[in-house]
């Protein structure tokens, strides 16, 4: 206890309790700090009278247009909320950002052009179907649901057309327009058969003989059509020759082994003849041969012509590997055709059996050293069964595509182009006005026999009169036959 509170009594009473009072009135009632402790001693509280003026709701950022703003003529500068009340709710585009400037919602809005935009694929034909009458093309949903769920390639997209699970490899030519036909598939077989004749051109040039041409003739073909289903993939995709083979159809195999047996055969003859005969086909024994820049213009006037009739004769066996997609969109039969495929059996044996037959004979004929026309056996049907021949194997090709799902509408421009070329150019024309002009000098009596075998015979298509003929028979059994070996030999495969 202290010694004033002990005493305190004794020396005046409580003294010491009124100094107490009175110091504790004197003490600043605040924090302490030295505005606090002597406020009073300068003039009292201003401090606190300073504190009440400032206004409560003053709880702003701090900045000084903040802490002053009312000093000079009250909030004259806008809060952020009222600058958020006037900015735009939008996407912050220009506008979206003045549009309420320049008379309201003049443009249209993000959701206004989403409205129009096509919910499809984007593609042309989606964006502006509508504009021209409506949707008369099929949608990008619709083409997609039509397209095969598989890999992309040949094997998959027309699988059902020729097989079942056939490898996985892509094939080239995915084109179905008339101008994507023509960049994709026409011109590069023209140039590949426009190569082709440029070096039996040199070969011929070389050695002097026209017939180079004829000899380049199958074996082009042939060629372009082992180029377009094998070659192409190898080279192009780089697939193994057996996985470009195996991905064949069965249909695809059996065009390919129909063109090759035909070129080898017509190979055969052309360079059998040519070597035996040991210099170049009376044919070409023409004038114009026999002027000095006869080989200057050659190329020209004689081959590349030919490589432009090979290019069209070539498409039923060069365009379904060229161009896959548009025969099989074009095809006006998309599903097998037995009976079609069997047709197509038929013409082609027939045809290829009619060619050997005619071949066999007229070499059987000219090693007799026989003075008179040879007119007996199949040439007792027509004055060119070789020919006719030739034309029915042609024909079959496309009756095999279109049984097959697999036929475009210009690969008939094939066969047409052939019998066009067999009969009225290089073919059977050609031929009687060469033994016309040889015989009258050579041999008048097999001249006379040439005026009479034309009198009764066609030089084509046979006469109804030969309904009895048994060698127009044998060679329609011949084409029975090659249908029953035909199905035979595929439910072999399949077993």
């Amino acid at each position: 206890m202290a010694e004033q509170d002990r005493y305190g009594g004794w020396f005046g009473g409580n003294k010491a309790d009124k100094v107490q009072e009175k110091v504790q009135q004197s003490v600043p009632k605040t924090s302490g700090a030295e505005q606090d402790r002597l406020g009073g001693w300068f003039g009292g509280d201003k401090a606190d009278r300073v504190k009440d003026a400032i206004p409560e709701d003053a709880s702003t950022s701090g900045a000084e247009q903040d802490r002053y703003g009312r000093w000079f003529g009250g909030d004259k500068l806008p809060s952020r909320a009222d600058i958020e009340k006037h900015l735009p709710q939008t996407s912050g585009a220009e506008q979206d950002r003045y549009e309420h400037w320049f008379g309201g919602h003049k443009l249209p809005t993000r959701a206004d052009i989403e409205k129009h935009l096509p919910q499809t694929s984007g593609a042309e034909q989606d964006r502006y179907g509508r504009w021209f009458g409506g949707d008369k093309g099929p949608s990008a949903k619709q083409v997609n649901e039509s397209l095969p769920k598989g890999s992309g390639a040949e094997q998959d997209r027309y699988g059902t057309h020729f097989r079942s699970n056939p490898p996985n490899f892509a094939r080239l030519g995915g084109t179905t327009s008339t101008l994507g036909l023509i960049q994709h598939a026409i011109l590069p077989s023209f140039g590949f058969h426009g190569g082709l004749s440029l070096i039996a051109y040199g070969i011929g040039r070389y050695t002097d003989t026209v017939e180079a041409k004829d000899w380049l003739w199958p074996s082009g073909q042939v060629a372009n059509a082992w180029w377009s289903a094998i070659g192409a993939p190898v080279v192009y995709g780089g697939v193994p020759v057996s996985v470009a083979w195996y991905a064949l159809s069965y249909n695809q195999k059996l065009l390919l082994a129909g063109v090759s047996a035909w070129g080898l055969r017509f190979f055969y003859r052309v360079a059998s003849r040519g070597i035996r005969r040991g210099k170049d086909d009376p044919r070409y024994d023409i004038e114009e041969r026999k002027k000095p820049g006869f080989w200057n213009k050659a190329f020209f006037t004689m081959f590349l012509p030919e490589a432009l009739v090979q290019t069209i004769i070539s498409l039923p066996f060069t365009l379904p590997f060229r161009a896959p997609v548009a025969t099989a969109l074009a095809s006006p039969l998309p599903e097998a055709s037995p009976i079609f495929h069997s047709i197509a059996i038929f013409l082609f044996t027939a045809g290829y059996a009619l060619e050997i037959l005619a071949d066999s004979q007229l070499e059987a004929h000219q090693r007799k050293k026989s003075s008179e026309l040879n007119s007996e056996g199949v040439w007792s049907i027509v004055r060119h069964p070789n020919y006719l021949g030739d034309a029915l194997c042609h024909i079959s090709f496309p009756l095999l595509l279109f049984s097959a799902g697999q036929l475009h509408p210009i690969t008939l421009l094939g066969p047409v182009a052939n019998y066009v070329f067999l009969r009225y150019i290089r073919g059977d024309r050609e031929t009687e006005e060469n033994q016309e002009i040889r015989y009258s000098k050579e041999n008048p009596v097999k001249f006379q026999e040439l005026q009479e075998y034309k009198q009764t015979k066609n030089s084509f298509w046979p006469s109804l009169a030969e309904v009895n003929n048994t060698w127009l028979w044998a060679v329609a059994a011949a084409g029975a036959g090659g249908i029953i070996v035909e199905r035979s030999l595929y439910g072999l495969l399949r077993s």
